[in-house]
């Protein structure tokens, strides 16, 4: 049976605040009225099984969750009525998590609600009063990781954002796992870990209004949903928790080819070894594809290996120990802001992804709209988002942006607005990673407001993948390196491979790092630079982004100037203030700076244009550690013995290929 009496503790609240860029246009004037995403933590404290079954009768503020769909209040829930099927089960002492995701301003912040829950056959509900505050303590990023090819990761790092006028310490901190995943909602406290804490800063105090954390060593973790609950004290001694509750998935940088798989001729593209040459030389090792017979059942899969990204069904054959190292993650929605002509709602969203909740594989949806896609928030384990500034559709409104001194374009948009969008969808799903489609070579593009070229230049591309770089994503889908689009914009097929390289060299930076700092730069009251840090224990990247570029009239085309003189000041973290190596670097090396570290920020001086990437190291030795990975990474590329973007010959290889696969 189980106990039927009031026993639900409110143990934690976990809010994330709605947030809408007011730089992004759009041809409908935005709604500004913000709502937040809400986590409540529920313990059982009776001596006893609660059972709870979707017919409870629980209610916020008087009504259903079902009632708050129904009314446009909420986007999606979680509810114990949204599962239906069989009853959750709550052992003494567990604890279950349950979302909302309201949609404007009366269940966003500086609101609340009383949850009450009423079991069948109950006299006397729980009644809990739960705040939706804006949080002045948050878990920024929480990334677990690995060693070697598991799957499991046997660590996490956890970084938190004090916004409190005084100093934290950082105690200890616990996970909630369920006995196995089909009880993944019935969460049971784990030991708490203190001594096993490599906090940064050393001595676990976190400055106010400051960043800090711990890399955790956990031992193999299993592949579910879990609760993080981290301990921190204030200079008085008082207890201050924070919490989150997402899936765990060992976060590996993947970098995504896109729809890799097509038809040629008789075959696949993923039959031709010099297709599959060339996306390995471009350090890519994922793609939107499933198993793919010739392929994924050939040494063709080992030698060229590309993970999984798509709906993977059946289950069975994707969520097995074999096959786990090969997946990056379920996805299968497109873009259900669209969703063909019809939105496809937040809700419908959730309920598409339910069935994969108790397997160990994670979901990513596709994210379009930024002006809306906080409805979507929370709806996936590793959300991303595709925005192109390019000759490429596009929900918001070229033409509106006032960027250049009342030139407007159509066939274009600012580039920094992907790291605008960046730093939104980032927020919205904190702590959880997100990725982002970055605009690569795509075949089918067509000019718009009078371009020609139907594809980024060089420097188009690039500036867009950095300011999505510099905001903390943690893998990079190109968008769309099919053999047929390679071969129509073979001048970018380099400047991908350099981008690839450059985050092989770097990726355990964006994955232990978070975003801590980012900064516009005027000159004579016009952009000139985006400044962005992620910082973690190993140090920080620095990244400078050039915004002195200018529409060509004649090409429609961005354009940049030589490399400038220029001074950059960047504010470091607490536990980074007095680092052993500074010195910038890319994919053609790494080369010392002239730079000052005072009063919490470092100076650099440098001559450059477009891209500037500095490394501010923790310890010595990473600057050599980082050339030996390049030189490696080069070694690598040279060994395929194909090189379409540097021999004729090679390209030639490609080309005919794509006229076989036309006819």
């Amino acid at each position: 049976m189980g106990v039927w009496a009031a026993s639900l503790s409110l143990d934690g609240v976990h809010v994330v605040p709605h947030l809408q860029s007011p730089e992004m246009q759009y041809r409908k004037k935005p709604d500004f009225s913000l709502g937040a995403r809400v986590e409540v933590y529920l313990r059982n404290t009776s001596t006893e099984v609660v059972v709870i079954p979707a017919s409870a009768d629980i209610r916020l503020r008087g009504r259903t969750p079902e009632e708050l769909l129904q009314t446009d209040e909420w986007a999606w829930h979680d509810l114990p009525s949204a599962w239906g099927g069989e009853p959750l089960r709550l052992p003494p002492g567990a604890m279950t998590v349950w979302s909302w995701n309201g949609k404007r301003a009366e269940w966003g912040t500086n609101t609340q609600t009383e949850l009450t829950v009423r079991l069948p056959g109950m006299g006397e509900a729980d009644r809990m009063q739960v705040r939706i505050d804006s949080p002045d303590v948050w878990l920024s990023a929480v990334t677990f990781l690995g060693t070697g090819t598991h799957a499991q990761p046997d660590s996490l790092l956890f970084h938190v954002a004090n916004r409190t006028s005084g100093p934290l310490r950082l105690e200890a901190c616990r996970l909630w796992l369920p006995e196995k995943n089909d009880t993944w909602r019935a969460l049971k406290a784990q030991p708490w870990l203190s001594n096993r804490l490599d906090r940064f800063p050393a001595d676990g105090f976190i400055p106010a209004n400051q960043r800090g954390g711990a890399r955790v060593d956990t031992g193999p973790l299993p592949l579910t949903y879990a609760a993080l609950e981290v301990r921190l004290s204030d200079a008085g001694g008082k207890p201050v928790t924070v919490w989150t509750h997402q899936r765990i998935k060992r976060e590996v940088f993947d970098i995504s080819g896109g729809w890799v798989a097509s038809k040629l001729g008789s075959s696949n593209t993923l039959h031709a070894e010099p297709y599959l040459q060339t996306l390995s030389r471009m350090h890519i090792n994922a793609g939107m594809h499933e198993h793919v017979p010739g392929y994924s059942d050939s040494p063709l899969f080992e030698k060229y290996p590309l993970k999984y990204m798509n709906r993977l069904q059946p289950v069975a054959r994707y969520d097995s120990d074999s096959m786990l190292p090969r997946i990056h993650a379920v996805e299968f929605l497109g873009e259900p802001q669209y969703g063909g002509g019809k939105p496809v709602s937040p809700q419908d969203c959730w309920k598409a992804f339910a069935p994969y909740a108790p397997t160990r594989l994670p979901t990513s949806v596709t994210l379009s709209e930024e002006r809306v896609w906080r409805f979507y928030a929370g709806v996936s384990d590793y959300p991303h988002y595709d925005a192109y500034r390019v000759t490429a559709p596009s929900p918001d409104a070229w033409g509106q942006y006032d960027r250049w001194g009342g030139q407007r374009i159509r066939w274009g948009a600012p580039l920094e607005t992907i790291g605008e969008m960046s730093r939104s969808l980032r927020e919205l799903s904190r702590p959880r990673p997100v990725a982002y489609w970055s605009q690569g070579a795509h075949h089918d593009w067509r000019g718009y407001g009078g371009r020609k070229r139907g594809s980024p230049t060089p420097d188009e591309l690039r500036l867009q993948a950095y300011h999505a770089l510099a905001s903390r994503i943690t893998s990079l889908y190109w968008f769309n390196l099919s053999l047929r689009s390679l071969v129509a914009f073979p001048d970018l097929i380099e400047p991908m491979t350099r981008v690839g390289r450059e985050i092989r060299m770097l990726e355990n930076y964006c994955l232990e790092g978070d975003a801590t700092s980012h900064e516009r730069v005027l000159r004579d009251g016009k952009s000139d630079w985006d400044l962005d840090v992620v910082a973690g224990p190993r140090g920080a990247l620095l990244f400078a982004l050039d915004l002195a570029y200018t529409p060509d009239p004649e090409e429609r085309v961005f354009k940049f100037g030589p490399p400038r003189e220029t001074t950059f000041l960047f504010p470091l973290p607490a536990y980074l203030r007095a680092p052993a190596e500074i010195f910038r670097v890319d994919a053609g090396g790494v080369t010392q700076v002239q730079h000052q570290v005072s009063g919490g920020f470092v100076e650099i001086r440098d001559r450059v244009s477009r891209v500037a990437i500095y490394v501010v190291a923790a310890k010595t030795g990473e600057r050599a550690r980082i050339e030996t990975l390049r030189q490696a990474l080069i070694a690598r590329e040279n060994a395929f013995g194909f090189d379409p973007a540097g021999t004729p010959a090679d390209l030639a290889v490609l080309q005919e290929m794509a006229r076989t696969a036309e006819k």
